[in-house]
């Protein structure tokens, strides 16, 4: 995939582009946990997987059957060691991101309100509560960049 960056206007002037095709679309549900500070969480990627080593919000893949609200339940149950219901999830964006191999849909929630301590239960690395404004900071994957435009617009 190409990484050349150019504005909207630029590319109003260049020939429409031809879709990818064979990309298989996977959609993954991500979820901005925010404390009472006004602080994120975010995990680090485990080694051995891939973007290994990169943060990340917490989320996971929506199974079939799933929608993304109950594909973070299981997914903070199962990773994290928190209880949260569909209710405690707000939307607020969504990121579309191709891949190499695949095209990612992620929308992302945010929750304010969980039960449970936080706890890597899945091999993270590491957490970090980070301020929006201080994400920059730390190395993400290419498709969460813009998930914390919106996040920062939206606390």
């Amino acid at each position: 995939m190409a990484t050349n960056k150019i504005n909207c206007a630029q590319a109003l002037d260049l020939p429409r582009p031809v879709q990818p095709s064979g990309l298989p679309v996977v959609l993954v549900a991500a979820v901005a946990l925010v404390d009472k500070g006004g602080r994120v969480l975010l995990a680090q990627r485990p080694q051995g997987k891939a973007m290994a080593g990169l943060w990340e919000f917490p989320g996971g893949k929506v199974q079939d059957g799933e929608n993304p609200e109950y594909a973070l339940m299981r997914e903070l149950e199962e990773e994290l060691g928190i209880e949260t219901r569909e209710c405690c999830f707000s939307p607020i964006g969504f990121a579309s991101h191709a891949y190499n191999d695949f095209h990612l849909l992620m929308p992302l929630f945010v929750c304010r309100v969980w039960r449970g301590d936080i706890k890597a239960l899945e091999g993270q690395q590491g957490f970090a509560w980070v301020l929006p404004q201080d994400m920059y900071d730390y190395p993400m994957p290419e498709a969460d960049l813009p998930l914390i435009y919106q996040l920062r617009d939206h606390l």
